[in-house]
């Protein structure tokens, strides 16, 4: 494990020098939340205090899209697929073929150094953000609903990054993979609820998305900790999401063999 270690530490150091450019990115996505945190009070203006939509309040409303925002900052993979796919292309992963050092789990170390790192330089700016809408926030019901909350992003962090492993290993038969990575980060965006809560959309097309992934990459997460799921129900959609992360590992591993037996070894 030391050389994980070392990957982690060497990781940390290389995040760091990217750390204003991490704030920038922190402070810029604010600009889309507040456009989107006005739409809903639009929306909800002139319906009275306890006007509902689906089944959010205002301040619901709002404190989900700021939950979301969290998450986001804790779970998101940011450029690893490229990176990864650069490195088939330009021949960098020849280095790991001759060494003792599983590339899943190199990659995984400097996802978290990346999530790590991005998480603290955006604390500030968020917490400030938070603090002004703090008449909006709403806290978990009890600590057990905290602590499957914590559980639930973990999960959702590796479902996201295996995800994306899998499809940067699509370099290993493509030039360019930016088409497939953009066509699944759309359906993300929309499906994972990210742009509205997947609960106010109709029950037919909840019960299609339940099949999918995607509303475990941030919705679940999200409605844990707004105690839209709890019980039994709770347990059931830990121990889905949790399957859909190995199935993720699965096919990320299945991938990358049998791209090592397509790949042609050239550059690096």
């Amino acid at each position: 494990m030391k050389k994980y270690w070392h990957v982690i530490n060497i990781g940390l150091q290389n995040n760091l020098a990217y750390r204003v450019n991490f704030l920038a990115r922190t402070l810029f996505g604010l600009i889309p939340l507040t456009a989107m945190l006005m739409l809903w009070r639009t929306i909800y203006a002139g319906k009275g205090a306890d006007a509902q939509v689906g089944a959010y309040t205002l301040a619901q409303m709002i404190s989900y899209y700021l939950v979301v925002t969290v998450v986001s900052a804790l779970t998101t993979v940011s450029e690893d697929d490229w990176q990864i796919a650069a490195d088939i292309r330009d021949g960098n992963i020849n280095h790991f073929l001759a060494k003792p050092m599983d590339y899943l789990g190199y990659r995984l170390c400097l996802f978290f150094c990346g999530r790590i790192i991005y998480t603290v330089v955006a604390a500030l700016p968020l917490a400030v953000f938070i603090w002004f809408l703090r008449d909006y926030v709403r806290g978990p019901t009890d600590a057990s609903t905290l602590g499957w909350f914590a559980l639930s992003v973990v999960l959702t962090a590796l479902l996201q990054f295996f995800i994306s492993y899998a499809l940067a290993m699509l370099a290993f038969w493509v030039l360019e993979v930016s088409t497939f990575i953009f066509i699944v980060y759309a359906f993300e965006y929309i499906a994972s609820g990210h742009l509205f809560p997947l609960d106010i959309l109709p029950v037919s097309l909840q019960r299609v998305l339940a099949f999918t992934p995607f509303p475990y990459e941030l919705y679940f997460s999200v409605s844990i900790y707004m105690g839209k799921v709890s019980g039994p129900q709770l347990l059931q959609g830990l121990a889905v999401q949790a399957a859909w992360v190995l199935a993720a590992y699965g096919l990320a591993q299945w991938a990358w063999r049998r791209g090592i037996r397509h790949y042609a070894a050239a550059g690096g």
